[in-house]
């Protein structure tokens, strides 16, 4: 079965983002280049909300796919990308498709099918109701030596507890520290 994992980078307080959507506080290093080289190996599948997808079109014109020199770097027809949404009208782009059912539902329908992992990209909406549905099956965060004091949170409440069992913890550069755990209540 297919792992689902959700997860970035993070201030110590909780934000992905500042309220404006900016990152400017995010330290890159060649840690943090090795952690992603491992991760985007493991996965062939993208899931987003549509306020993470809207941000992702901003930086890549009109989510129109733009060629990368970047090895790890999301290429079109390597990664599937599905965006969850009950406002947008139409597939946001060519090879990414349009999600209006039920995340949870889709989400059990996709881990049962073959391919890699699958990611839980951007702002914690819908990772919310992921967890909710019990189909996130690990968690990994980058937490940044900084309080934001607000912003986009990593979590939204899903309106019940996941009890979580740590896999890995360790410092890297900049005085970050990279955590990841399991989740103990994955179906």
């Amino acid at each position: 079965m297919r792992l689902v994992t959700y997860g970035g980078a993070c201030s110590l307080d909780g934000y992905i983002a500042r309220a404006d959507g900016s990152v400017d506080w995010l330290h890159f290093s060649p840690d943090v280049a090795a952690i992603m080289k491992d991760y985007w190996a493991r996965i062939d599948t993208m899931l987003v909300g549509r306020k993470t997808w809207e941000v992702m079109a901003a930086s890549f014109g009109g989510g129109r796919a733009r060629p990368s020199k970047r090895k790890n770097a999301t290429k079109a027809g390597r990664i599937q990308t599905y965006v969850f949404s009950r406002t947008l009208s139409d597939d946001p782009a060519p090879g990414v498709t349009l999600v209006r059912d039920d995340p949870g539902a889709f989400v059990t329908r996709l881990k049962s099918g073959p391919g890699k992992d699958i990611c839980v990209m951007g702002g914690g909406e819908l990772a919310g109701s992921l967890f909710a549905a019990g189909v996130i099956d690990e968690v990994g965060f980058n937490i940044q030596p900084v309080l934001l004091g607000g912003g986009i949170p990593a979590f939204v409440s899903a309106g019940r507890e996941t009890p979580l069992e740590l896999v890995e913890c360790r410092q890297i550069d900049g005085g970050c520290v990279y955590v990841s755990y399991r989740t103990r209540t994955s179906r």
